[in-house]
């Protein structure tokens, strides 16, 4: 991963500043939306430029030790070998970013890719996910626990009150001890954009997370009504590249949540080249949040290569 973000001086009278124009937003979100997407060969490069940026993720309250080993192989071979072969790709180490599980699944991760001989990340999320309604004692021990057992990244949840009711230096503050729990692991921060109330609120978010050491801002938890959408995705890349302007500091940016066909993660890939540029096109400052859209890449480079949609058994790890 980038060098390791610890963090800004608060700056309020920024964030006093702050403004979203929203119509120009969603006009923004629609021309991404409508616009065709690369076909054939470079469709193909680009699918599998998409398996390197997934933070491979199970977050279910059935998840057990061997659904995490599989998760785990799962990772370390994304697409089917002679797949890759007919690619000309099967040599180049074409893995996920990342597992992302839970802080229990934590060790079960570690030991299954170390077994695996894979030096793969293991993500957790933590801080009381998906709500961050605990108390915070509670949710920074959940944070230490986490790298204790081998997590090198922590995904945790902001407290949304604090947005909402503008409590921006108590967010600042709480982010802050965050990033002093993690120490060497890397902080990323989610956000809960569809419960934020405002894009303007996402923009002032995203800015204090920054400030505050994230070295990323995440779209959501995956467990909320509204998710990963364009319009917040703007917001929060446009906040990601004036905080570079401002500071000289690289965040990356994770949307998770909803992102489930090959398409959409085209048009994600599309999204950060144009705002953010090919800088940003590295697992160390762009991620997928996803637990099915592996599925369906995997899918798309089968009937690329064959010709033929697969069937349920001949794609059966997914």
């Amino acid at each position: 991963m980038s060098a390791r973000n610890w963090g800004t001086e608060l700056d309020l009278s920024w964030i006093s500043k702050i403004q979203v124009n929203q119509p120009a937003v969603l006009r923004r979100a629609e021309q991404i939306q409508t616009r065709r997407t690369v076909k054939k060969e470079w469709q193909a490069a680009w699918l599998l430029k998409a398996v390197t940026f997934i933070d491979l993720t199970t977050l279910s309250g059935d998840d057990t030790s061997s659904n995490v080993q599989r998760l785990c192989y799962k990772a370390k071979y994304p697409i089917r070998e002679d797949l890759l072969k007919a690619l000309n790709m099967h040599d180049k180490g074409i893995t996920t970013a990342a597992v992302c599980v839970y802080p229990a699944r934590v060790s079960d991760a570690v030991k299954a890719l170390k077994t695996a001989g894979c030096t793969i990340p293991v993500a957790s999320v933590a801080t009381g996910f998906p709500a961050g309604q605990t108390h915070l004692k509670t949710r920074l021990e959940e944070i230490r626990l986490a790298v204790e057992d081998g997590a090198t990244e922590i995904d945790v949840v902001i407290n949304r009150t604090l947005v909402l009711t503008g409590q921006w230096e108590a967010l600042y503050d709480e982010i802050r001890q965050f990033r002093k729990a993690c120490g060497e692991a890397h902080l990323k921060t989610i956000l809960a954009t569809g419960e934020l109330a405002s894009l303007t609120n996402v923009y002032k978010a995203s800015m204090i997370a920054m400030m505050a050491g994230s070295d990323f801002i995440k779209t959501s938890t995956g467990k909320e009504t509204v998710n990963a959408t364009f319009p917040v995705a703007i917001v929060m890349l446009r906040a990601i590249r004036d905080f570079f302007w401002k500071t000289g500091n690289k965040i990356g940016f994770k949307p998770a949540g909803g992102i489930r066909s090959a398409k959409d993660s085209l048009a994600w890939l599309s999204l950060i080249k144009e705002e953010l540029g090919d800088e940003w096109l590295t697992p160390e400052l762009f991620r997928i949040g996803a637990s099915t859209l592996l599925s369906d890449i995997e899918r798309q480079i089968y009937h690329h290569v064959t010709g033929r949609y697969a069937a349920y058994h001949d794609l059966a790890m997914c």
